[in-house]
């Protein structure tokens, strides 16, 4: 069976998120940049905010760890969107023909509560969008199957097979495909085109 839904990720999928490039900016060079966000494992530090921890909770104890950076671990949330430099390229343009074959459009993302209207408000096309489950909001992230629940939940509970998930990381889809999803790894928009040629969710 085909999909007949569109379920995005959101981040390196649709919108260009890289911690770095704030960091490269304060440090003025890469590799104190990428020594920097190593030093404070910071991925797995911000899977807190994921989860629904808020950053006011989160950067006083990174802090204790790591005084010599409490400057840097501050910007995390003051200096946010620095992270942010448009759009993955073709990705809009693909979602404006989903849009114009009247596909529902979802989306799905491992993202803070407190940084999801920023983002939203910046990159309009994430509008277009019928609902946005941000992990957040509900305690949980991908790849736990409870927030794939949440989401067929909040599309009104289609059957998994009639969703095509598209997402950057390759642990997400599997827990996608086991539940029953279609699943897309997104690496560029070429890639996905085909995808949805494929679903038949997009013509030629």
């Amino acid at each position: 069976m085909t999909a007949r839904i569109a379920l995005f990720d959101l981040g390196n999928v649709v919108v260009d998120w890289r911690p770095a490039r704030l960091y490269e900016k304060r440090f003025g060079d890469a590799d104190a940049a990428a020594h920097f966000l190593a030093e404070i494992d910071a991925m797995n530090w911000h899977k807190n905010h994921d989860s629904g921890t808020p950053m006011d909770e989160t950067i006083p104890a990174l802090i204790e760890d790591f005084p010599h950076h409490a400057d840097h671990i501050r910007a995390w949330k003051t200096e946010w969107m620095e992270m942010f430099e448009g759009y993955v390229p073709g990705v809009p343009e693909l979602i404006g023909r989903l849009e114009a074959a009247e596909t529902p459009l979802y989306a799905l993302s491992n993202m803070a509560s407190e940084t999801a209207k920023p983002i939203f408000d910046r990159f309009r096309i994430i509008n277009v969008f019928r609902d946005i489950v941000v992990s957040g909001d509900h305690g949980v992230i991908k790849p736990a199957r409870e927030i794939y629940d949440i989401t067929l939940n909040r599309m009104g509970n289609p059957e998994p097979s009639e969703v095509l998930f598209i997402d950057d990381r390759q642990e997400n889809i599997e827990a996608a495909e086991a539940l029953g999803f279609h699943g897309h790894v997104f690496t560029d928009a070429a890639g996905l085109e085909r995808a949805l040629l494929d679903h038949q969710l997009i013509s030629p």
